[in-house]
């Protein structure tokens, strides 16, 4: 029956309202008393019964809640056959109750429209070579599937056959196509806008990319922050003291009605909706342009940070490097660029892939006892000889040494802001190669925008020399550099700064600085969703556009406001009604109640706001990327 009942919260209010309306008629129009009484009762104990079983579960838990005053209130009013107010008082509450959870799902729009995104079915290829729809849950890894034009992806995959342009705004918040071709990653949710691909499923369920982001927003929307931890337990001691009050107020002066009124006014009604509705909000309007903010915590520590830390590649660069220039010391050059092809081949480095498509068609060998050289580079044993590729400190662990001219080379490769990659075959230094990087079309306006907001120190942290992390950090108006860093070296660097009392964000790139993601204060990884990106970070920019990191920055600075505002709202009107019960004579339940109801909603609308925020002086995401795609 208690479920039933409130299952059934609207409806009683909408007949308690109605119930108000006949009697307020049958007193002023019909001037018939009788009905004037009963229509008040009746409504006051329909409205109070969901109130009530709100109230008794309550406090089954010990906890004394909103309701329990509203209960107390109203069992005061019928004591004292004050059936107009009591009944006006619980059709406010429900009515409240009904405006604050139509306008919470509101600003959880942006998970509803994710879910709505997910696939439903899928083109899958039998033993017979023909494609058959099947629900999507029936797809397994390896599978072979078929997408159609104006489909959507079911699953994360790689190309097969075929080709066309994806809409990935469901991940990334970028609503500009993007081209696919055999062996292109695509991902789950997103939409093919023209051709036909078939794709091979790596990845089904809620282990893809859009399923794992459909769970972190919806965690992070169900999380609570320290300030909504504080409002609980202010609660729990806030309501006791509230009924307390009333009790002295009603021993001291033996005005039952003045008790009572006091029990409504104290209702902090709007002090508990106010920090959830921003943090939906805020999380919501996050999810729309590709950010995940993962928690109302990671907001509130976003929104006081003055030191931004950054990797190099992939962040500050366009982490695409090419080879700018090189430098031969050994009498056979091809073969020498052979055994570094081979060595490279081993490796996902941007920079092994940049040397590779330098060199270019050579011949390859076996590659045998590799030994990844953590922050160095590679050793291996290729067609009897020992190959080591890496960077100077490598050279110098391997005891290799540099002649006059190499050292010259070196330092020339440096100062023009080359990246080097050294090659020595058999303890003598063969190849050195400069791969340079392009910075970030826009970088440098985007880090203005950090100062701006309140980031006093931007610091760049690399395993690069000195010389390319200094030209880099010249360019950008950086406030530190620091190069020859090791990922330990990254992580004590950050614990240093931190000890000095500063609040921390690095950004990287998601796998290498996962360390540095998980140490700092804030850590945000920059690509497109990978794994370990998602379960490192606190931050994930679903792409590595610099302005959602702005705009990020931005949102939790406008999010830890709205906090404070709602805060401010709530408090306010409390401490104004409840003065006003002893400072004037006009105060009474239902003017209360309908001040209560109205900061709901006036908190409620104040965080909905959010959805709509937009960093000042920036274009819209979306506006930017297609002004992008249009000069291209």
């Amino acid at each position: 029956m208690q479920r039933f009942i409130l299952g059934k919260k609207n409806q009683i209010a909408l007949m308690s309202g109605i119930l108000i309306v006949l009697g307020f008629f049958s007193h002023f129009v019909l001037e018939n008393t009788t009905l004037f009484n009963v229509s008040f009762v009746i409504a006051s104990i329909f409205g109070a019964a969901p109130i009530a079983i709100q109230a008794y579960q309550a406090l089954k838990v010990k906890v004394v809640s909103i309701d329990v005053l509203v209960t107390t209130a109203v069992i005061g009013a019928f004591f004292i056959q004050n059936y107009e107010e009591a009944a006006i008082v619980t059709f406010l509450f429900l009515f409240g109750s009904y405006l604050e959870q139509r306008t919470l799902n509101k600003t959880r729009s942006a998970i509803k429209e994710l879910t709505e995104m997910a696939p439903e079915s899928a083109w899958k290829k039998g033993e017979s070579g023909e494609f058959e729809e099947v629900d999507v849950d029936e797809v397994d890894e390896g599978d072979i599937l078929l997408v159609k034009t104006g489909a959507k992806v079911p699953v994360d995959g790689t190309v097969i056959i075929g080709g066309g342009h994806i809409n990935e705004a469901s991940i990334t918040g970028e609503s500009v196509p993007v081209n696919k071709v055999i062996d292109s990653r695509v991902f789950a949710g997103t939409i093919l806008e023209n051709g036909t691909i078939q794709i091979r499923a790596d990845r089904v369920g809620e282990d893809t990319t859009f399923g794992k982001i459909i769970e972190l927003v919806e965690e992070a929307q169900d999380s609570k922050s320290e300030a909504e931890r504080f409002i609980d337990r202010f609660s729990q001691y806030y309501t006791p003291a509230v009924l307390v009050l009333a009790l002295i107020v009603w021993l001291f002066s033996r005005n039952l009605e003045l008790a009572i009124t006091i029990l409504v006014l104290g209702c902090p009604g709007a002090l508990v909706i106010g920090v959830p509705v921003s943090n939906v909000a805020g999380i919501g309007n996050g999810a729309r342009n590709g950010i995940l903010l993962k928690g109302s915590e990671v907001i509130n520590d976003f929104s006081k940070v003055d030191t931004m830390v950054f990797d190099k590649t992939g962040t500050l660069t366009v982490g695409n490097p090419e080879a700018a220039e090189s430098e031969y010391y050994g009498e056979n050059r091809k073969a020498a660029l052979g055994y570094l092809a081979s060595v490279e081949g081993e490796s996902d480095h941007p920079l092994a892939k940049a040397v590779l498509k330098d060199i270019g068609e050579t011949t390859v060998y076996t590659v045998e006892e590799t030994e990844v050289v953590k922050g160095g580079g590679i050793v291996a044993k290729v067609n009897g000889h020992r190959v080591a590729v890496g960077n100077v400190a490598l050279m110098a662990k391997e005891n290799i040494a540099l002649s006059e001219k190499a050292k010259e080379d070196v330092k020339r490769f440096e100062e023009n802001g080359d990246s080097l990659v050294l090659t020595a075959i058999d303890g003598k230094l063969e190849v050195l190669t400069g791969i340079r990087d392009q910075i970030r079309p826009g970088m440098r306006v985007e880090l203005q925008r950090f100062k701006k907001l309140g980031v006093k120190n931007l610091v760049v942290l690399s395993g690069d020399n000195q010389g390319t992390v200094d030209l880099v950090a010249r360019e950008l108006g950086l406030t530190e550099a620091h190069g020859h860093m090791l990922p330990e070296d990254k992580s004590a660097y950050i614990k240093k700064i931190q000890a000095e009392g500063r609040i921390v964000a690095f950004v990287g790139d998601g796998v290498n600085d996962s360390p540095s993601l998980a140490l700092a204060d804030i850590g945000i990884a920059m690509g497109s969703g990978t794994d370990v990106a998602i379960e490192t970070s606190d931050v994930v920019l679903m792409n590595s556009n610099f302005s959602h990191l702005s705009h990020a920055l931005g949102l939790t600075k406008a999010t830890a406001r709205n906090m404070k505002q709602n805060n401010t709202i709530a408090v306010g009107v409390v401490l104004v009604l409840l003065a006003s019960v002893f400072f004037s004579e006009w105060m009474n339940m239902t003017i209360g109640m309908l001040v209560h109801e109205g900061s709901i909603l006036v908190v409620i609308l104040n965080g909905i706001r959010l959805l709509r925020y937009r960093l000042r002086g920036t274009q819209s995401i979306t506006e930017a990327k297609i002004e992008t795609a249009e000069i291209a």
